[in-house]
């Protein structure tokens, strides 16, 4: 049986960073429908700015940093990736195109053939 790990936040300061971080976005939602007197341009202003705050506030935690690793890992392998050349693209997806077309063909071909046996062989419904 194999074991997970659970990770969980350690210290007291990456705590506080990651409520810090909920409650800018929350202050941010509220001020921005708080403040629609104001006209759109405060309204976005102030989201945008709690927004950014927040975000960073969670990049500076201990998950934000993982966050930010895990995505660099991500990529680094991304453009490890040998996509296919433009020839062989377009041939593998003119031979899923055929497949889907066969395998349509059949279904229907099965499907047309159990109505006839039932329909018309068995239970007599002609059309």
């Amino acid at each position: 049986m194999a074991t997970t790990q659970v990770q969980t936040v350690n210290t007291g300061a990456d705590k506080a960073k990651l409520g810090a971080a909920a409650l800018l976005v929350l202050g941010a939602l509220a001020a921005f429908y708080l403040l629609g007197k104001q006209g759109a341009l405060v309204q976005w202003s102030v989201l945008l700015l709690g927004l950014a705050l927040a975000a960073v506030a969670f990049f500076t935690s201990e998950s934000g940093r993982q966050l930010i690793a895990f995505g660099k890992d991500a990529w680094r392998e991304v453009r490890k990736v040998v996509w296919p050349a433009r020839k062989e693209a377009i041939q593998i997806t003119a031979y899923v195109f055929g497949f889907v077309f066969v395998m349509a063909l059949f279904l229907w071909l099965t499907d047309k053939t159990l109505e006839w046996i039932f329909y018309d062989l068995i239970l007599g419904w002609k059309k």
